[in-house]
Parts: structure tokens; sequence; C-alpha cells
């Protein structure tokens, strides 16, 4: 029913049409900055009186938007709300729900410099490093319609005589998805989503550092038409919504992307059984890495360096992925030092939102 998947594509900023577009859609996103945005629970969005500052972290006079914070009896609204819609939503046939996805990635995709601009703006990433966010957010939406699709159909087991038997995989219930503030659209989004297709419903909980992007998508669910309560929209604290959540005994997964102090806490959290809870918490942690680049001999010397100072020094090595560690064949090691060190003083250091620091 769909075509191949396909990643989205980059643009070269260094082209005047991609460069253009993205100047304009910094301009739009500058004059939407200062507004403030509410939790939404049920289609519902609600004030709660607790208001945080989101400010550019290259700016910090720069205010980019206010959220008002979720409440422990917000969390448990929204616990219910996903409950109430989780009895229809887990029976909409999956090729409906996965087609949601590609409506989202659809309005996303046309969309896609604005969003990247929010990006730059609320987790100083660099143009390009806010484009791929933007893309990879596309590319989760449209990759886990796919394979929604394909996973959720019966599924042929072990014959036996006399016996029609298949394998059937079915949702679970509520869970809650905690975004981290690095990857502030593309984890949010594919976290929730991914959850979502199979017939789970989602309190989509972003980072306190950028909520503003993950209100911004929460808009684009609506606008796809989402039917209330299938994702809600939670921002707050950790130590307060997100403790509440991991621990609820009517929370049927946890699906977390953060630091490791924090992953093993929740790890805690889902192993302890609650008293009415039904079954066991399931947690989904990804907590950071190591990442090594390794290179051996008989390379272009010149490749490999851009690749490990993009690697490391992209978006200020703030992610899991970042080259952290790096693994020369003794025969090229000085070589390729020496290129390295100097790709890395060419560096621009200054405000991502400038044209002179899109890389």
């Amino acid at each position: 029913m769909f075509t191949t998947f396909q990643n989205e594509p980059y643009v070269n900023f260094s082209e005047p049409e991609p460069r253009a577009k993205m100047l304009a859609a910094l301009q739009q996103v500058e004059n939407e900055l200062g507004k403030t945005y509410l939790p939404v629970i049920g289609g519902k969005r609600i004030e709660t009186g607790q208001i945080a500052t989101s400010v550019n972290p290259a700016n910090r006079t720069q205010v980019v938007g206010y959220v008002h914070e979720a409440t422990e009896s917000l969390a448990e609204s929204a616990v219910q709300s996903g409950k109430e819609a989780f009895r229809s939503w887990s029976r909409v046939p999956v090729e409906v729900r996965a087609r949601y996805l590609v409506k989202v990635a659809a309005l996303l995709r046309r969309r896609i410099y604005e969003f990247s601009a929010w990006l730059v703006l609320e987790s100083s990433k660099s143009w390009l490093e806010a484009y791929a966010d933007t893309a990879e957010a596309i590319d989760f939406l449209e990759f886990y319609a796919r394979e929604a699709v394909r996973v959720c159909r019966p599924h042929p087991t072990t014959p036996f005589t006399g016996e029609e038997n298949e394998v059937m995989y079915l949702p679970i219930g509520v869970g809650v998805s905690i975004s981290p503030w690095n990857f502030p659209l593309a984890i949010a989004a594919g976290m929730a989503v991914s959850a979502a297709v199979v017939g789970n419903t989602v309190i989509m909980k972003p980072a306190e550092q950028t909520p503003i992007v993950a209100a911004k998508f929460m808009e684009l669910l609506e606008e796809a038409s989402l039917p209330a309560g299938v994702i809600n929209f939670l921002p707050g604290r950790g130590e307060i919504v997100g403790e509440y959540l991991t621990g609820h005994p009517e929370i049927a997964f946890v699906s977390f992307t953060g630091s490791r102090d924090v992953g093993l806490h929740i790890h805690q959290r889902a192993a302890t059984h609650q008293k009415g809870q039904r079954g066991l918490k399931r947690a989904i942690l990804e907590m950071g890495g190591k990442d090594a680049t390794i290179v051996d001999e008989g390379v272009d010397l010149d490749v490999a360096a851009e690749g490990v100072v993009a690697g490391a020094f992209g978006f200020q090595g703030q992610k899991c992925s970042a080259c952290s560690r790096l693994i020369a064949h003794t025969d090229i090691y000085d070589a390729l030092l020496e290129k390295v060190v100097e790709r890395t003083k060419r560096l621009t250091l200054g405000n991502p939102a400038s044209p002179n620091n899109v890389n």
C-alpha cells in the first residue's frame, strides 16, 4: 500500500535556494517567539499557572516561548485520557493508523525549514544539524508507518496437525515517552508515533530545556486530525511528572532517551511492581554511547579527517553518536592527526542562527 521507504534527503546550504529558504524561516520563527504553550490532554489545552521559560542557549536574552508545566494531578489526567482513547484507538485498523503518520510526515515535509529554524533557536543546532533532525523525524514517521503495517498482521508459527495457529502482536495500553533536549524533534516524534501507530496511546513528555519544539509537533498531530488522547502533550519537570508516570501502575511502558543515571533510575522504577499493576512494565532505555571512528591504512585521509571532525564537533559534540574516540592505524596516525587538527582549527564559533555558522 505504501511506496518503498526512502530517507529524506538533505540540502546543501552553500546553494542559494536552501540558504534563502532557511533565512526566511528563521525570520518567520523569530516573529513568533515569546508565545505561551499549554499541555494538551484529551485534545484540550490546560493552564496550570506554573510557567517555565524556554530561552535560546546561544542568546540567553532571547525568549523562545513559555510553557505551562504539568503537575502530578495533570499527569494523572493524561493517564486517564490515554486509557479512554486506547479503547477505540487500539481497534482502529493498522492501515488507518499508519495513514495518520504519513499525513504528519507530509505536513512536516512542507514545513521542514520552519521546524529546522525552531530547532536552531531552541536547541542551538546549526542549520545542517537542525535540518537533519527534522529530516530524521520525517524518516521515523514514514518508516514506522510501513513497519506497523508489516508487523501488525498475523504471522505464521510452527504448524501442528489439526490446529490453525498464528502469531498476532497486540497493543498493551498507555505509555510515556521521555525525550532528550539534543534531538527535541526527531526522538520526541519517533518515540511517540512508533508506540501509537501499533495501537498504544502515549503521554509525550519533552525535555524541560526544549518544550516548544515538541509543542509545535503536537500542533502538527492535531492538524493531521489524530484523535484526541492518542498522544497527550505533557511538558513538565522530570522529577515531578516523570517520576509520577514511570511508577504509575497503569503505565504499560516507558520509552526514554537521556542520561545513564536517569535511565537506571527509570529502569528501577519500571521493575518495581506497583499495587494495582497488571503485568510487567516495559522499559526502553537509550542512555548514550562512547563512539569510536576506526581508520585503517589505505584510505583517503582527507575524507577521513573531514568525517572525524564532523562527527566529533557537529552540534558541539552533544550527541550520543558523536565521535569521542579516534582509532587509527599506526602507519597513518600522525598524518591523520595533523589533518584532523588542521580542520578543527578552521571551525567557526558563534551563534548557529548566523549563516556564517551553518555547519
